[in-house]
């Protein structure tokens, strides 16, 4: 620190150097003062995120961002035709109401010489008035002793079961269990409220752990064995889209995984995902192809020669969180990167749309300019590096562009799985998903069946009705 006799000793020039010098520093102490104040308000405002999360909030999950074009509600242009309800089958009308004029006189005018009159249809479709009465069937049963050796002989018939009597003799139908389980596994209502639902809509007495236990029970038998059924029929479908999401059994990590193919829907709950779980409903030797994300399960060396689609939107979001990091020429290669990944989803669309022309000579300039994007070299920055080396061994393995070479089997992303999961993280939220192991392996053989139905157009209820009745005839 200079004194005043210090600054005496100093000459003109040196005094006026000092002054610039200390003009320097002084310039230096607000641009740090400018970023501790960013720095301290970047912070403070994370604070109160954090304080504001760790609180009861009415969207949780929300990203406090606005779309800049957001969707109008409503149908979309080229969405299909709209229609209104059209009018009922003849069959189907349960009442018909006259509804005369009673005007004697005209009410504009005040005249009576009207028209020839005609009938107007006008129809009301609802719910006849609760509750419906369930109906209960009452078998009477033939039962006798053989005097001879003291067997018990008794009336069989292919709606009871052997063991129905006594303190089960009452028990409920297939239509109201299908609905039940229809109810919960189908349409994901927790198990603990469709008893209540039930008896809304039908008056008909349920509980919970009835359901539960049929529902264990049926995974053991007729709707284990369907779902083993569409667990190999997988393997031999053209194609397959998969995905994960977390699950709890008893309180510990696990997954879920669906599968869907064109016919079906499988679900599968392991406590692993690794490519030992995947190879478990697509075999190393599987024929088809299999649209992933870039999860290493389906890296793995087993399933090397799988064919394989990435999720180009996944990637296209990787690369968007690269250039958020980045700035000036850095980011020219990720900027390259999406462009053409964009351009190639353009082409594949327009190609779906029966919108372009030329389309093998469009899909091969994006490959060659792709190719030489994605060639393997040695880049300055390292996340760059990272995105080259990873979509450099996808593409060298065929596994980023197969839709541009087979556009009619392949699709760009693994959306279908996802959507496939979304009632299932859906689930997630208001249940505690599986208690132990026999219930998740029924939450998979239900949910598989179910979600087949659905797939195939088929009414749920009628569907596992239809599968219960047939275990019951067929036996073994």
């Amino acid at each position: 620190m200079l004194t005043h006799d210090d600054l005496a000793s100093l000459s003109r020039t040196e005094l006026i150097e000092l002054v610039v010098k200390l003009r320097g520093q002084v310039g230096k102490l607000r641009e740090q003062i400018e970023c501790v104040e960013a720095e301290n308000a970047k912070l403070k405002t994370q604070l109160e995120e954090a304080e504001r999360k760790s609180k009861r909030q009415a969207a949780p999950f929300s990203k406090n961002t606005r779309k800049a074009n957001p969707k109008k509600p409503g149908r979309k242009p080229k969405q299909g035709t709209f229609n209104h309800r059209g009018e009922p089958d003849p069959e189907d009308i349960t009442r018909t109401v006259d509804v005369p004029i009673e005007e004697e006189r005209c009410p504009h005018c005040g005249g009576s010489n009207f028209g020839p009159k005609h009938i107007e249809h006008a129809y009301c479709t609802d719910i006849p008035e609760p509750p419906p009465k369930p109906e209960v069937t009452d078998y009477r049963i033939e039962v006798c002793k053989c005097r001879d050796c003291g067997h018990t002989l008794r009336g069989r018939h292919p709606e009871v079961k052997a063991d129905q009597r006594g303190a089960t003799a009452h028990r409920l139908g297939d239509r109201v269990l299908a609905t039940g389980h229809a109810l919960h596994y189908g349409f994901g209502i927790p198990m603990r409220k469709v008893p209540a639902i039930l008896h809304e809509m039908t008056g008909i007495e349920l509980t919970q752990s009835a359901l539960q236990q049929d529902a264990l029970r049926r995974a053991k038998g007729e709707v284990g064995e369907e779902y083993e059924r569409l667990r190999t029929g997988v393997s031999e479908a053209d194609r397959v889209f998969t995905d994960d999401t977390g699950w709890r059994i008893n309180a510990e990590t696990a997954w879920l995984m669906g599968f869907e193919t064109d016919d079906a829907v499988v679900y599968q709950i392991r406590k692993r995902h690794r490519n030992e779980e995947v190879r478990e409903i697509v075999p190393e030797d599987y024929p088809g192809i299999m649209h992933t994300d870039r999860g290493r399960s389906y890296d793995a060396n087993a399933l090397e020669f799988v064919k394989q689609q990435k999720c180009v939107y996944h990637i296209i979001r990787s690369i968007d969180k690269v250039l958020d990091r980045q700035s000036g020429p850095a980011r020219k290669f990720g900027e390259t990167l999406k462009a053409l990944l964009k351009e190639s989803l353009d082409l594949w669309h327009r190609y779906h749309a029966g919108d372009v022309s030329d389309y093998a000579g469009q899909a091969d300039r994006i490959k060659q300019a792709i190719d030489r994007q994605l060639s393997p070299r040695r880049l300055d920055d390292a996340d760059n590096q990272r995105l080259l080396d990873e979509l450099g061994w996808h593409h060298a393995g065929g596994n980023l562009l197969r839709f541009l070479g087979e556009p009619e089997l392949a699709e760009p992303t693994n959306n279908r799985a996802e959507r496939a999961l979304r009632s299932g993280v859906i689930a997630r939220k208001v249940s505690q998903c599986s208690k132990n192991e026999a219930g998740a392996y029924a939450h998979d053989a239900f949910k598989s069946v179910t979600e087949t139905l659905r797939k195939r157009g088929r009414s749920m209820i009628e569907g596992l009705v239809d599968l219960f009745r047939f275990a019951r005839t067929h036996p073994g």
